[in-house]
């Protein structure tokens, strides 16, 4: 089963996460593929928006936990970094339909898109803290640019579920829709995107973006940096180990809590 699915309908490329089983949870190889395929759509004229979902009743779990163990990313194997250059990069219109859970990374790639319409039941969570590792995507940049210090701060510090009016009401989310209209309100919005003039669709995306952009590759930068340090930190391996064995993570006894007794 291919992880990825892609279908190009007239000027519309659809792109679906298709690991239902895994809870469309990412893994290294799905992070290049779907860099890969946003890289070509910027290049290929006939496409003018990416419409973006998933199969299943889940959006997106972020990281495949026991890929991730397998794979984790350091300098010169970063996969992840991958696809943020690519979204960072992208040129076009990208418009998302999610359901169910966008958990961590699920989450984060989504303020890449220009669109973004949830179902009244999806979840979202940034749970970084609780895995003792920090926020991705450009995220600590662009989440408190739109919802300010203090809202980021309750939603990276404590790494707490939010619902989708939640979402909606912090600017994460476009607006809230019936289960049943998700992905036919996502497909209108791409269909009306079509039909716009393109020169002057990609000029105003570019336009929207330019006073961000400097800021966004700075945060990716140094996310990148203190990711990859504390990916291998011993509070990282007991939280990725407690997820694993479905346990509560031990804390207790942390290079910091232990110099300081």
């Amino acid at each position: 089963m291919t992880d990825i699915v892609t279908e190009r309908t007239g000027a519309i490329l659809r792109v679906e996460l298709n690991r239902p089983g895994q809870k469309n949870a990412m893994t290294s190889s799905m992070y290049t593929s779907l860099a890969g395929i946003l890289n070509e759509a910027d290049k290929d004229d006939a496409i003018r928006v990416v419409l973006w979902h998933s199969t299943g009743n889940v959006f997106c779990a972020g990281n495949d936990v026991v890929d991730f163990l397998k794979n984790p990313p350091r300098p010169g194997a970063f996969p992840q970094g991958d696809l943020m250059d690519a979204f960072v990069s992208f040129e076009k219109p990208i418009v998302a339909a999610v359901q169910g859970a966008a958990i961590g990374g699920g989450t984060t790639m989504l303020t890449h898109c220009d669109f973004v319409y949830a179902v009244e039941s999806a979840k979202f969570q940034l749970p970084f803290i609780n895995l003792a590792l920090v926020p991705e995507f450009g995220s600590s940049f662009s989440i408190p640019a739109r919802v300010g210090h203090l809202r980021a701060a309750e939603l990276y510090l404590l790494g707490e579920p939010f619902t989708a009016p939640r979402a909606a009401e912090l600017g994460l989310v476009t607006r809230v829709v019936p289960d049943s209209e998700l992905l036919a309100t996502a497909t209108a919005t791409a269909q009306k995107l079509t039909a716009k003039p393109n020169g002057a669709l990609l000029a105003s995306k570019r336009l929207l973006k330019q006073a961000s952009i400097g800021q966004l590759k700075e945060a990716i930068k140094s996310e990148s940096q203190e990711f990859m340090e504390r990916v291998s930190s011993p509070d990282a391996k007991e939280a990725l180990s407690a997820f694993l064995e479905k346990r509560p993570p031990n804390f207790a006894k942390s290079p910091t809590q232990v110099a300081a007794e």
